[in-house]
């Protein structure tokens, strides 16, 4: 900085000041600075210069996703990345991988770098770090499942109506015998969806004696042994309704294995690169995972420049998009 004072021939507070954006600087004396700067490639040092920076602003954001090798969230980081941009803001991500602890030092190590907001995907039944953002006055806003209190905002999909949408399908198309092969239950957007998938067999007087359900899947390879078990069965499904991207490869894969990918009719949760492309093109109920993201990171940056806003819970809907798999009637 020093360099930058003596190029400019000003003093190294008003320097300072000038890159801090400080009133009572002289525009001629600023675009001397801004000069020095450029004709230097001096780069400020972010964290160092973040307490002495009017309001503490470090211009970072902290972004913790379920898992950045997952469609699905690394589409929510793309679109925060986009908005970031756009306010001249960069972005830290982590992945959650679904562990509590994991999660409580991500926000942690987010915390100890000052970012200036919190986009969240959450694990824990209750995120106990949010009295630390709230002492700070740091703005936090969850996306894809919902965090224990309503005192934060939060950008979700209608989890709920996206998985009755689905499984409402396939009993428009005959099915009875319908299984839901979904994650684990102790996390929210699991839970939402099988309340859905029971919401639409309720609706059609179907009763849960005629179903199967199996949860704590997570990846391909246990989906993929699960619904394998199942066909094996003396009554198969002829239907089903997989509730999480992943599995959705793994029941592929097991009805391809068992040569039955065109008399058990599919429909997933979440789309996927490729479903189009597989005969039968796979039906899903599609996220928006760009417009979650979207309007999280508009919703901290509106926190940021000082407008009060409501906590409020943002649901975003869901939309079915057939072809093929899903409009196969049973066999």
């Amino acid at each position: 900085m020093k360099h930058v004072a003596a190029l400019a021939g000003v003093g190294i507070k008003t320097v300072s000041r000038v890159i801090n954006e400080e009133p009572n600087v002289a525009p001629d004396t600023a675009a001397r600075v801004w000069e020095a700067i450029r004709a230097l490639d001096y780069h400020l040092d972010m964290q160092a210069g973040s307490l002495r920076r009017a309001g503490g602003r470090t211009h970072t954001l902290g972004l913790l996703v379920s898992s950045v090798d997952n469609p699905f969230a690394s589409t929510i980081h793309r679109a925060v990345e986009d908005s970031a941009l756009e306010h001249g803001v960069a972005v830290f991500a982590s992945s959650l991988d679904d562990d509590p602890e994991r999660e409580d030092k991500a926000v942690a190590a987010f915390l100890r770098r000052r970012v200036d907001g919190l986009i969240l995907t959450t694990a824990s039944p209750a995120q106990n770090y949010l009295s630390s953002t709230a002492g700070r006055g740091m703005p936090v806003v969850f996306v894809d499942r919902e965090p224990a209190s309503t005192a934060v905002d939060s950008v979700v999909s209608d989890n709920r109506a996206g998985a009755a949408t689905a499984t409402a399908h396939l009993i428009r198309h005959g099915h009875r015998r319908i299984a839901l092969l979904t994650d684990r239950l102790r996390i929210q957007t699991a839970a939402e969806r099988q309340r859905g998938f029971f919401d639409a067999l309720g609706a059609a007087g179907i009763p849960a004696s005629e179903v199967q359900v199996v949860t704590d899947l997570y990846d391909a390879d246990g989906s993929e042994a699960a619904l394998a078990g199942l066909l094996a069965s003396p009554e198969p499904p002829t239907a089903i309704f997989s509730a999480q991207n992943l599995i959705t490869i793994g029941v592929l894969r097991a009805l391809r294995a068992a040569g039955r990918e065109r008399s058990v009719a599919v429909v997933g949760f979440d789309d996927f690169p490729l479903a189009g492309l597989l005969d039968p093109g796979v039906t899903v109920v599609a996220q928006d995972p760009y417009r979650i993201g979207r309007l999280a990171s508009e919703r901290i940056f509106r926190r940021l420049s000082g407008e009060v806003v409501e906590p409020e819970r943002v649901l975003v809907p869901t939309r079915l998009i057939e072809r093929g798999s899903g409009e196969l009637g049973p066999s």
